[in-house]
């Protein structure tokens, strides 16, 4: 490999790889977070390098990874389906489980049609470039997650950033606009960094205003927020007024796969025509089962989304009360900013030797500067789980000058 690493060119298309050291300068040091193996988990407690610490990283937001009934409901699957359907949806590769589900789905989101996808990201960026082409114009939240940037990067159609969150430049853009031209909002409901909420009564307001659609990313927000667990637009009692909203099987429902509800003749084009639906093999039997348990789950057990709710609202007043920067968050994700990134990394470190594994977030993610630990909650995680986490963070953010033992943020300009 050395050799190799030696010989390479500028022409040579691996230079890129060869040149790449970052990681082993930070595995060297002994402070890389990345790539942890888990050897046993209950769900909140995992056990890392032979160390059993909290999760507090997780986007197991219902607890319900580990629940004997999801399990059971995949074992079942599992003994009569088998374990993959060997092609797509297209073709083969469609179970009676997958329309019940999709059912299922669109019924509880309050949609005419739901059309599943084999993961999240492929949900999104599938979407995106079948229903945005070449005279269409998409506007996307510069927060939004990587696959509606990747939807958007291999559409035909223009694309046009607005600062997180900006209504105000959001409305410029659509004004500045081809008044000809389809016109789609694309962004997150919960936005997976922050934890902070689209506004989503306004984003109504200017599609409606503007002509345009309106496409929601509920992967954060399905099982999360909203009426029932049923999304950012239902905080508002706006879900007739969002033209399609995607969410994720990989939080809180506990598996693995996505899915898009919205009219019937827009989700029958977006079936018959997105690439990453009809050229990717279908969710396998065991994930559609484990999917249908949690949703049947999250509808009897409302208990799961107040108890989240409650702990995400003590989380964010306890480490802001110890003196932590978390932004704005609205959600069971809350950020806690840290600063460059290799303080970050080390406090990321001086965390999990307290029993505590939550996650280092760096440039690009987020701004030069603001490196931060994301932490996420589960309706799972107990009161001594939660005072834990808050000691830990106490304890490292004193040591490492973050926090001051008086409960202010010794890093605020």
């Amino acid at each position: 490999m050395a050799d190799k690493k030696s010989s390479a060119t500028k022409s040579d298309i691996f230079s890129k790889a060869f040149n790449f050291t970052k990681a082993d300068e930070v595995k060297e040091l002994g402070l890389y977070p990345y790539f942890k193996p888990l050897e046993a988990t209950d769900g909140t407690i995992v056990e890392i390098e032979g160390k059993k610490v909290i999760m507090a990283g997780s986007n197991n937001y219902l607890g319900l990874t580990n629940d004997p009934r999801t399990i059971k409901a995949a074992q079942e699957a599992l003994t009569k389906y088998g374990t993959g359907c060997t092609g797509s949806r297209y073709l083969n590769g469609t179970l009676d489980s997958h329309l019940e589900l999709e059912d299922k789905l669109a019924e509880f989101m309050g949609k005419e049609g739901c059309v599943l996808f084999s993961t999240g990201y492929q949900t999104n960026e599938g979407s995106i470039q079948t229903i945005a082409g070449r005279n269409d114009i998409i506007f996307s939240d510069k927060d939004n997650h990587a696959c509606i940037v990747m939807g958007t990067l291999v559409s035909n159609a223009k694309t046009m950033r607005y600062q997180h969150n900006d209504m105000g430049q959001l409305r410029k853009l659509l004004e500045r606009a081809d008044p000809d031209a389809g016109k789609i909002i694309v962004t997150d409901g919960v936005f997976s960094m922050s934890g902070t909420l689209a506004n989503v009564p306004e984003l109504v307001k200017l599609a409606k205003e503007f002509d345009a659609r309106l496409y929601l990313d509920d992967a954060h927000a399905v099982g999360v927020v909203g009426k029932g667990g049923r999304g950012s637009a239902s905080v508002y009692d706006l879900t007739d007024e969002v033209d399609l909203i995607s969410g994720t099987f990989s939080k809180s429902f506990a598996s693995l796969g996505g899915f898009l509800v919205g009219d019937e003749p827009v989700i029958e084009y977006i079936r018959h025509n997105s690439p990453a639906h009809i050229f990717s093999a279908s969710m396998p039997p065991a994930n559609v089962a484990t999917v249908l348990k949690a949703l049947e789950i999250l509808q009897e057990e409302t208990w799961r989304l107040e108890r989240l709710d409650e702990i995400a609202n003590y989380m964010r007043k306890e480490l802001r009360g110890l003196g932590f920067n978390v932004w704005s968050s609205q959600s069971p994700i809350i950020p806690v900013v840290i600063g460059e990134m290799m303080d970050c990394f080390k406090f990321w470190k001086d965390l999990f030797e307290e029993g505590v594994y939550a996650n280092a977030v760096v440039p690009p993610a987020v701004p030069q500067g603001q490196s931060l630990l994301r932490t996420s909650y589960m309706a799972s995680h107990t009161d001594e789980h939660l005072d834990q986490i808050l000691e830990a963070f106490r304890k490292v953010g004193i040591k490492r000058g973050v926090i001051d033992r008086n409960g202010h943020s010794a890093i605020e300009s």
